[in-house]
């Protein structure tokens, strides 16, 4: 640790964040994290930004921006990086290429990207964001289709396709059925599943658990993030309004298999955000 993260985090309390890792009594559940969390840390110096979650105690990971290499490095020069630090990845987000036809995407390389994510041991493969400019009907109804054959291409690989969402989806498309609802209707169940955005279904003012209610066992990722009061900017967990006790203890009708820290902005240092969650969470039994 540098010494000026030492200073400040002594400062703060939250030294002892750094030395308990995740095993503390009553904790079940290894810490994962959406890389997305950290991108200015990775975009500095990937090494250092995995060794300071690492030292945090997160053990798994979701990661973010596959183009043909992960953040510059080959495959091989990516997984030797993560078993340096004891880190496993568990997923990976990936655009739709609709528009921006990039590596990486849904209809660019997708084999190739199938290839890669299954060397680093990845077990799931996530649609993560439509950009604004794809947000039509004319998209909207190409994504079940292409969402399926997705789904029908990672499976071979003996990984699962999923879809996260943001608050748009929740936005009425045909009749009184919204997108996120569309999607869910015209795929199937076994080779779709959603990754559920806590913050951004609370935020649309809709309830996680209808969805389970409605749509059992497709749910079997989730991103935990809070919502402030008022303002409804992220929050760190247990800081905002959203009530994960509830949520949670409703898991097995979702299908939760793993769930995902997440914070896309802070007012204060990121890894100060996360090791207030972090503590949070390790506090509360029914985050395992």
């Amino acid at each position: 640790m540098y010494r000026k993260d030492f200073i400040r985090l002594s400062s703060l309390g939250l030294l002892g964040l750094y030395s308990c890792g995740i095993s503390k009594p009553g904790s079940k559940k290894p810490l994962a994290i959406q890389l997305y969390t950290i991108r200015d840390a990775v975009s500095d110096n990937l090494e250092k930004a995995l060794e300071k979650l690492a030292a945090l105690g997160f053990t798994e990971l979701e990661i973010y921006g596959y183009n043909g290499t992960f953040f510059g490095k080959s495959r091989s020069e990516f997984q030797s990086i993560l078993k340096q630090n004891g880190l496993k990845v568990l997923s990976s987000h990936h655009t739709t290429g609709l528009m921006h036809k990039d590596p990486g995407t849904l209809l660019y390389n997708w084999e190739k990207s199938i290839e890669d994510l299954h060397f680093i041991g990845s077990e799931y493969m996530v649609c993560s964001y439509l950009f604004p400019e794809e947000r039509t009907a004319e998209h909207y109804r190409k994504l079940p289709e292409l969402f399926e054959k997705s789904g029908e291409i990672t499976r071979k690989a003996g990984i699962q396709f999923a879809y996260h969402n943001h608050d748009f989806e929740f936005e009425k498309f045909e009749a009184d059925k919204n997108i996120y609802d569309f999607i869910l209707d015209n795929t199937p169940s076994d080779l779709v599943k959603m990754e559920l955005d806590l913050y951004w279904i609370s935020k649309a003012g809709l309830d996680p658990l209808d969805y389970f209610e409605k749509y059992p066992g497709r749910f079997p990722l989730w991103h935990v993030k809070d919502m402030e009061v008022g303002t409804k900017d992220f929050a760190e967990v247990g800081n905002g309004t959203i009530n994960f006790k509830r949520i949670f203890e409703t898991r097995e009708k979702a299908g939760l298999k793993y769930w995902f820290l997440e914070q896309d902005s802070s007012n204060k240092d990121i890894f100060e955000s996360i090791a207030i969650s972090k503590k949070y969470i390790l506090d509360h039994s029914y985050f395992k």
